[in-house]
């Protein structure tokens, strides 16, 4: 083959045939029956169809209709210029399949369609980027972070030190990852949630129990009252002794 991109243009004349090369085909105008061993698709604008290597397919167009297609060299070619994508990029190819182009990909293959054909540098780098942009694995939707086994654990260590470190070791995260799934998902930084946590308990103690208020900070880690106090005091407006009144007055 001449060139990996090419723009084709196809009509109601019926083409029927197999080729030993795997080949994408990108509708970019009108619509395309398309069959590939005995499968028939209807291809919209923006569209593409994967036709692996072998397969007998056919492909026609009663109004008319652009293509942008990509020629899969061989399965050595991808693995000399796709690198850590080419294992994936051989399954995909090899697997009859319609699907949509995402925003991404419609103006890379925009640009790609727009640009001189004959250019062989356009042709070789183009057809990579595109092959790697078609088929990059969809990311695995990841778990929220285990907020109530952060709970359980700084409960049962209020009165501990509790470092971000204890944290990560109960999410199997690094401290740096955690921290930037702490901002991503709650919006605060670990020791936030940490101080966060401690002090809530402190008010549910302060609101529940007749324990002094030392007793207290000493269950939420705090070695000083006055620091204790002073935390309160920035979280929720009052001071231990003033939050535990506004309680019996409720």
């Amino acid at each position: 083959m001449s060139h990996l991109l090419s723009l084709r243009h196809y009509r109601d004349e019926v083409i029927a045939h197999s080729h030993e090369h795997a080949q994408v085909v990108i509708n970019l105008s009108g619509s395309l029956d398309v069959e590939v061993e005995g499968r028939a698709s209807l291809l919209r604008q923006q569209q593409l169809m994967v036709i692996p290597a072998g397969a007998h397919h056919t492909c026609a167009s009663a109004q008319g209709s652009q293509c942008l297609v990509l020629d899969v060299p061989s399965a050595h070619w991808l693995g000399q210029t796709l690198g850590a994508h080419a294992e994936h990029s051989r399954r995909w190819l090899n697997t009859v399949g319609q699907h949509r182009l995402d925003p991404r990909q419609h103006q890379l293959v925009d640009w790609l369609a727009a640009s001189p054909a004959t250019d062989p540098l356009i042709d070789q780098q183009g057809a990579i980027l595109l092959l790697a942009s078609l088929n990059t694995p969809q990311a695995v939707p990841r778990k929220r972070l285990p907020f109530p086994q952060f709970d359980t654990y700084i409960d049962q260590h209020a009165a501990y030190p509790v470092q971000v470190a204890d944290l990560a070791r109960v999410a199997d995260l690094s401290c740096a990852r955690l921290h930037s799934r702490f901002l991503s998902e709650c919006g605060q930084t670990p020791m936030d949630y940490i101080r966060q946590r401690r002090l809530r308990s402190a008010l549910n103690l302060l609101r529940h129990t007749t324990l002094a208020v030392g007793e207290i900070a000493s269950r939420v880690g705090y070695a000083s009252q006055s620091a204790f106090s002073a935390a309160m005091l920035r979280e929720f407006g009052a001071s231990p002794s003033v939050l535990r009144r506004e309680s019996g007055d409720n």
